[in-house]
């Protein structure tokens, strides 16, 4: 909830919910074409939410190579998967076109280790249309349509909570059109774009023979507008500054209704919005093609909350001779409150502050054999202050904090005999600093210290590629909400091994395989819920 998650431009986190989240649940990657992640506070050049980084995900462009793609998979669970996509070039329009499909029988949502017998199934309904229309040749216009409809089966959030007829659904729409062009000899670079994004949520749990005295519903209904105008100067040889404008509005409405053994409850959030102002400049600079610094600072100006400054600030140097990079960050982030914790009629306070960040990092990344092999290590510490807790009588106050630093150090070798080799290790301790919490200094939930990935991609012969992810999970504490008093709960380690195969068999077909959780680890994510044993899929993508 203090990520920035953003589809081709348009930010997706959900203003009806109280964190402000975006639900990865619903994002299918058949028509992804790269995903960049930037850790650390990023609010400078994207805002709220970016306190500790942000998740940019790119949709797959035409070009003049005209193409349609055909994918299909079947797997455990009743797993069935489709895809269709086209690409290409017309006239002077360049599209990318996708149509997905997924169902899946599913696990049960709460563990069946604990006598959950009733599969959660999953449905997802995706489609997408990319255009770029090149008007002249500094001029373009990019148009984006992302639609998405899910459906999931829910259970109780506790360790016997199965429910039969509790489901949950989403339906969004992303658009957004950008006007791409270039002044004064291409020396400056325009983008004027408009995005809108709205979400409808249901959940619904009707009586039935397992919970006989509860049924709930809950809609919600958001939206957002943003205005946003880039400037890119390039009239130094030595510097690209970036200016920047922003204006956007966020909207949401919900509507809950339970009955249970205490009777009737009926909670309605009335149609709510906050509005925000903002502007930016950046500036990335270079000096004798061995020190690069990257600073900007932005302003925001929030109808509700008053105003907020950021900036950020990397420096990095690189030594020729021993093809060493140092680099180092300094940032701040912020998170506006969520409509929900302002506005709402029993836990709102309209008084809040915005949650902040200030974070660090300072590391190096060594290029070794011809930048065959890249090794890196990165120091990270980052504290968050005003965060949003509540009072004795639940109501919503700046009162927590938290505290998170470790290293990360990864290894990259690639081209070395068909091999490819990525692996990485994350020690971590964040810890709950909120003065008057009974957490004060114990971890924060659901992190762990220790996490180790390692990827081998393998190339035997030009039409056979091969994938092996190992993952390894350390301890981690989570709390066990359904007792009382709650508990707090230490679980387990585990260790995920995932395989997967591609045999082209002709030059248009290929025919893929894979499993998932290869050794079935008994594991659990989030205390009580399920996870998957050991998975097989497979399936065939044609290219026409």
């Amino acid at each position: 909830n203090h990520t920035l998650v953003l589809i081709d431009g348009i930010e997706v986190n959900d203003p009806s919910s109280a964190s402000n989240a975006f639900d990865f649940s619903s994002l299918l990657v058949d028509n992804i074409e790269r995903i960049e992640i930037i850790r650390g506070p990023q609010s400078t050049l994207y805002g709220s939410d970016a306190m500790a980084g942000i998740v940019n995900i790119f949709s797959k462009t035409g070009n003049q190579n005209r193409s349609i793609n055909i994918f299909s998979e079947t797997g455990t669970n009743n797993h069935l998967k489709g895809s269709i996509s086209a690409a290409g070039q017309f006239s002077f329009i360049n599209y990318a076109l996708n149509f997905s499909r997924l169902q899946t029988d599913g696990i049960s949502a709460i563990s069946s280790d604990y006598g959950n017998t009733e599969k959660d199934k999953y449905e997802n309904i995706s489609a997408s249309a990319n255009l770029i229309f090149s008007i002249d040749e500094n001029t373009k216009f990019n148009a984006i349509y992302r639609y998405v409809n899910t459906e999931a089966g829910l259970d109780q959030s506790n360790k016997f909570g199965d429910d039969p007829n509790y489901f949950f659904n989403i339906e969004s729409h992303l658009l957004r059109g950008a006007l791409n062009f270039n002044s004064f000899a291409n020396k400056i670079e325009h983008k004027v774009s408009v995005s809108l994004t709205r979400q409808v949520t249901t959940s619904r749990d009707d009586f039935d023979a397992v919970n006989t005295t509860t049924a709930s519903r809950y809609n919600t209904n958001a939206t957002r507008l943003k205005y946003e105008i880039l400037n890119n100067f390039k009239f130094f040889e030595n510097h690209n500054l970036i200016l920047g404008a922003e204006a956007e509005t966020e909207k949401a409405i919900t509507n809950y209704y339970s009955e249970g053994m205490w009777g009737p409850y009926e909670s309605n959030f009335p149609l709510q919005s906050k509005t925000n102002y903002a502007m930016f400049l950046q500036d990335q600079m270079k000096f004798f093609n061995n020190l690069f610094i990257t600073s900007g600072i932005r302003y925001d100006n929030y109808e509700d909350f008053g105003n907020v400054i950021t900036y950020r600030i990397a420096p990095a140097y690189l030594i020729s001779q021993t093809k060493t990079k140092l680099k180092f960050t300094y940032g701040t982030g912020f998170k506006s409150p969520s409509l929900y914790y302002l506005f709402d009629p029993m836990f709102g306070n309209p008084n809040l502050k915005p949650e902040k960040s200030y974070g660090w990092d300072a590391g190096f990344e060594q290029y070794l054999f011809s930048d065959k092999i890249t090794l890196g290590a990165t120091y990270f510490q980052n504290t968050f202050n005003d965060m949003i807790g509540f009072d004795a009588m639940y109501k919503a106050i700046n009162i927590d904090k938290a505290e998170t630093n470790g290293i990360e150090i990864s290894a990259n070798l690639k081209n070395l005999s068909n091999f490819e080799i990525n692996t990485h290790y994350t020690y971590t301790i964040a810890k709950d600093k909120s003065p008057t919490s009974p957490d004060f200094d114990l971890p924060l939930l659901r992190r762990p210290a220790h996490k180790f990935v390692l990827s081998i991609n393998y190339k035997p012969i030009k039409k056979i590629n091969t994938n092996l992810i190992v993952t390894h999970v350390g301890e981690r504490d989570d709390k066990d909400f359904s007792a009382y008093p709650v508990e707090r709960v230490r679980m387990k380690n585990y260790t995920l091994v995932d395989l997967s195969l591609a045999y082209e068999i002709m030059k248009n077909i290929e025919l893929k395989g894979r499993i998932e959780n290869l050794l079935d680890t008994k594991y659990e994510e989030v205390l009580f819920y399920g996870t998957p044993g050991r998975c097989f899929y497979g399936g065939f993508n044609l290219n026409l």
